[in-house]
């Protein structure tokens, strides 16, 4: 006889092994279904600021590849600036097979049950629970979290709004990096956007993405050129290319017992590509809900949709205007602004969540307007 789940997860990327942690953890009955094998590649740069810490009661310690406190920018491969960033806990630098494998167990620890190497065929709500065909046997749940990703195709089956997506590229480079090795962000290369460079403790992962206007091309191309010319070995790169999904706007997160969340919902930030803590805080809060939803709660789901939407849609609105004025002026922006240490002490403070957009984008804004209209 097929188990019914409390609730079934697909996709065991940051916010779905959050989200199933959570629910696993309040006692209910979680299965993870994700098509990839365990520790398979993902392409991302795997920076991770250590506020995630706060919503989970384990040391993430094991899954963390290196720390970095030292930020350093440049303006066409000059005009370095080099920031030591004021913090208590540095930047994480993870790998991202490592990092969502240790999420995944956790959960698993706490009583959920995970298959990998499972493909999602179908789904389908029916009385008061959800089916999920799959390429083996089909899984019941009484409520579904959608976690799939950019290139995800649920949030269409489940007749929600997805955001558009960008293409990305991403280059990873083995190699021994220096004990003082920095995190880069490379401006005037990629027209709309910039490359981000983050040590691990086994190499180096960079990446590039536009923010604003059409999706770049030949970005692959872009960042060998750029790896060549700051001189990162040449051999055994591994180069893929890929879909970021930034918040776009406020749509309906929530359907009838079911919930998107992290890239299928939207949440990367639309201003410097930061995908991880915010997925995670989405699988977080669509764990309460769902949590509060079984408990008997008929308004938790569209609950979720309204914190989403008044905490990080309502900072991402901010952040999309910045994005506007950085990626459009980018070298006025990169003098009066970006070069700037207090700058980037502020951006972190945003990444940790000691501060939010909104209490610093009007000064920023006019900041950037006045160093337009002075050039």
């Amino acid at each position: 006889m097929t188990e019914l789940y409390d609730c079934i997860v697909i996709g065991a990327g940051p916010a779905g092994g959050a989200a199933a942690y959570h629910l696993a953890k309040k006692g209910r009955s979680i299965l993870v279904l994700d098509r990839q094998k365990p520790s398979r590649y993902r392409p991302c740069a795997g920076g991770v600021s250590p506020a995630i810490s706060q919503w989970f009661d384990f040391d993430f310690a094991p899954a963390i590849s290196r720390k970095v406190k030292t930020v350093r920018y440049t303006w066409k491969y000059d005009d370095p600036v080099v920031v030591e960033l004021d913090t208590a806990e540095p930047m994480w630098m993870v790998r991202r097979d490592r990092f969502d494998d240790f999420l995944v167990k956790q959960a698993k620890q706490q009583g959920a049950t995970c298959k990998n190497e499972t493909m999602v065929t179908g789904i389908r709500f029916s009385g008061d629970r959800w089916t999920i065909e799959t390429d083996g046997e089909p899984e019941v749940g009484r409520y579904l979290v959608v976690a799939d990703g950019a290139s995800g195709t649920l949030a269409e089956a489940l007749k929600l709004k997805t955001p558009k997506t960008r293409t990305a590229a991403a280059l990873e480079v083995p190699m021994e990096p220096p004990a003082d090795a920095t995190i880069e962000f490379a401006f005037g290369q990629v027209k709309n956007g910039f490359i981000w460079q983050f040590p691990k403790d086994d190499g180096v992962s960079v990446s590039a993405s536009t923010f604003i206007g059409g999706n770049a091309k030949n970005l692959s191309s872009t960042l060998s050129e750029y790896a060549d010319r700051v001189g990162l070995p040449n051999s055994n790169r591994q180069m893929t290319e890929g879909l970021l999904a930034p918040w776009d706007g406020d749509r309906p997160l929530h359907t009838q017992n079911a919930l998107l969340v992290g890239e299928a919902a939207g949440f990367v930030d639309p201003l410097t590509a930061e995908g991880i803590r915010p997925s995670m805080f989405s699988g977080v809060k669509a764990a309460e809900a769902i949590d509060l939803a079984l408990s008997g709660d008929a308004n938790a789901l569209e609950g979720y949709t309204q914190i989403a939407h008044e905490t990080w849609g309502a900072d991402m609105s901010w952040a999309s205007r910045l994005a506007g004025l950085l990626y459009r002026f980018p070298g006025i922006a990169y003098k009066v602004a970006i070069k700037q240490p207090i700058a980037t002490q502020i951006m972190l403070k945003i990444l940790c969540g000691e501060l939010r957009y909104s209490d610093v984008a009007d000064r920023a804004v006019r900041k950037l307007s006045g160093g337009f209209m002075g050039r």
